[in-house]
């Protein structure tokens, strides 16, 4: 029997039929470090997403591997849509640094698998964060081919050799903080931040606007003084200041 090839969709879905998270604090981090790896890269070439398929492989039959990190950062490949990053159509550039928030439902030997898959398919930096324990870990290579650094709660503060970013524990959780030193914030924080700065900004102009509209009506004041005082024969120029 002649077994009917299967389709690229059939062998790279866009979607695992998971949820992106189980929890609104669980969504709540994934969005926040979507959001403001963006804005770090917004400026290089950089690739940000959240809970996308990774398929590192071309393959012909299942089992395909893949994962869909809870964020992960690809340098070097172009923002854009995407249904799926399949590796080889992307100069076979692997994401370098991935993110996993943990659910209640994950489980240690689910983890264990990750951090293998991602070892193996290149990843060099990937950081585990579970908001319920605040429980911290990650693995750090400088090369695909090396040995990977683990990293734990001991090492905080923790900077990200390729993002600088760093990482930092403290009594209510984990907070991470762009190389300038401002906090990672909530996509509404960012937006609440802009709106008040443009309010701002158009207070300052309301003002200016307002005081050229008073020093435009004094001067409109000053010239029909000066056309009365012409019309009645007296030169205003002569005048005593």
């Amino acid at each position: 029997m002649v077994q009917t090839p299967l389709s690229s969709q059939d062998l790279y879905p866009d979607s695992d039929g998971k949820p992106m998270a189980e929890n609104t604090v669980q969504y709540a981090w994934i969005v926040r470090l979507v959001e403001n790896l963006r804005y770090l890269l917004a400026t290089e070439t950089a690739f940000v997403a959240g809970d996308l398929l990774w398929y590192p492989l071309p393959v012909k039959q299942p089992p395909v591997p893949c994962q869909a990190p809870d964020a992960m950062v690809v340098l070097g490949r172009p923002v854009g849509d995407r249904g799926s990053y399949k590796q080889w159509e992307e100069d076979n550039i692997p994401p370098q640094v991935v993110f996993e928030i943990l659910s209640p439902s994950n489980t240690g030997e689910e983890m264990a698998t990750k951090q293998l898959f991602y070892v193996q398919h290149g990843v060099l930096e990937m950081y585990f964060y579970d908001p319920k324990s605040d429980n911290f870990w990650g693995f750090v290579r400088s090369t695909a081919a090396e040995d990977c650094t683990l990293i734990t709660p001991l090492h905080l503060p923790w900077t990200s050799p390729l993002l600088k970013i760093r990482f930092e524990l403290f009594e209510d959780g984990l907070d991470i903080f762009y190389p300038n030193g401002e906090r990672f914030r909530d996509f509404s924080e960012i937006v609440a931040e802009r709106d008040r700065a443009q309010s701002e900004r158009d207070q300052a102009q309301s003002e200016r606007d307002q005081a050229q509209s008073e020093r435009d009506r004094a001067q409109s004041e000053r010239d029909r003084l000066r056309e009365k005082l012409q019309e009645l024969g007296i030169d205003p120029d002569q005048l005593s200041p």
